[in-house]
């Protein structure tokens, strides 16, 4: 087993969900369902997990980051694309050097109207 199969990856697909790939357990599975993932059936037992869809690309990239640095917390091997890091708007868009990552609160939730 190489590395790479062990690297949880939350990525963009082709039609624009927001998606997680890679070896998940159960308490991976935990952390995705709190950042707010579903994780839907699919063809041949599989698994489908991906953040529900038209929510926004802020919301999308605000609970993408929280979920891949909870995971990293965690000690898990987790590679988020580039394009779905969230940086809040009062913050540097590229920190010289990243933080470290830290538990923090989840993301607020949309209010229901």
């Amino acid at each position: 087993m190489t590395p790479d199969d062990e690297t949880i990856r939350i990525t963009r697909g082709q039609g624009g969900e927001v998606e997680v790939s890679g070896r998940i357990d159960a308490v991976a599975k935990e952390v995705l369902l709190r950042a707010g993932f579903l994780f839907l059936p699919a063809l041949r037992g599989r698994v489908w997990v991906r953040l529900p869809f038209d929510l926004g690309r802020d919301w999308e990239n605000r609970h993408a980051t929280w979920a891949a640095g909870m995971l990293s917390t965690a000690r898990y091997r987790v590679h988020l694309d580039p394009d779905l890091r969230y940086t809040p708007p009062d913050e540097p868009a590229t920190p010289a050097r990243p933080p470290a990552m830290t538990a923090q609160a989840p993301p607020s939730r949309p209010q229901r109207r």
